[in-house]
């Protein structure tokens, strides 16, 4: 009998890149919904998959009742709805799956409820894992090689690229070290850059500075996921401690994250 799995939200499009190679390399169902606000690039639907309106019960009472169809729950970020599909369906399992903020301003201690319902809890970076109980796991942030690949006849040298996340004097700071012309892009001043539309933009540029402030405006310790799509373009990556990396880690390939998340899909039984 195939296996069937239900993501829900996308945070940062980590659903439908997981469930993409799911799909192609265990021939499995796999399906991803999310909320309208919490897709600006509409990640979701270039997968295929679909949004609902945020922030309604109507909303999260269809998430519920589409777990029905599914053997395995796989909840992205949205852990209040934990305890709902325990509840409404004990014998299905449900995966947690953490991407920063979320943890962060919750702290561990505050999660119990969750860690104790869920029959999986994954963290998107190896950060995350400080504080957290010995059975919360590690599922490295999976690439989209297919999409995110080097286009060398757009590159410019010398230049270098950042996303503003509060860590823009940083930013600057590398980029002077390195000689570099910077271009700070605010998503919220610019405008969010369409899924399909971003690898072509990023391989404008020869650098990608991934530097970023956290909550209580720590710099951050891990390559987000627009640093690890750089690498894939074929940038070199400039990191939170001034580290210079060129090629994407292969724990980040897609087909190795999805090796591993589907042999500990399998242990649930």
């Amino acid at each position: 009998m195939t296996m069937s799995i239900l993501h829900i939200w996308d945070t940062g499009g980590v659903a439908s890149v997981l469930s993409k190679y799911l799909r192609k390399n265990y021939r499995v169902k796999s399906t991803v919904v999310s909320i309208d606000y919490n897709d600006p690039c509409n990640i979701t639907t270039f997968y295929g998959g679909q949004h609902y309106p945020g922030g309604t019960t109507v909303t999260n009472i269809r998430f519920l009742m589409k777990g029905l169809m599914y053997d395995i729950i796989h909840i992205h970020s949205a852990y209040h709805l934990v305890k709902h599909f325990k509840r409404l369906y004990p014998y299905k399992k449900v995966v947690m799956h953490f991407h920063g903020g979320d943890v962060r301003k919750t702290g561990w201690n505050n999660l119990k409820d969750i860690r104790k319902n869920a029959n999986l809890v994954f963290v998107s970076t190896p950060d995350l894992l400080d504080g957290a109980p010995n059975n919360v796991l590690w599922l490295p942030n999976p690439i989209d090689i297919e999409l995110f690949k080097p286009m060398p006849s757009l590159r410019n040298t010398g230049t270098a690229l950042h996303f503003s996340f509060g860590a823009d004097d940083l930013a600057a700071k590398y980029a002077r070290k390195h000689g570099l012309e910077l271009t700070i892009y605010d998503r919220k001043k610019h405008g969010w850059i369409p899924h399909w539309k971003f690898p072509e933009f990023l391989c404008q540029y020869e650098y990608c500075i991934d530097v970023k402030r956290v909550t209580g405006g720590k710099i951050g310790p891990a390559l987000s996921k627009t640093g690890l799509e750089a690498l894939a373009c074929g940038l070199k990556v400039i990191r939170w401690d001034g580290e210079v990396i060129e090629e994407l880690p292969e724990e980040h390939n897609p087909v190795n994250v999805v090796t591993k998340l589907w042999s500990l899909y399998q242990k649930l039984g």
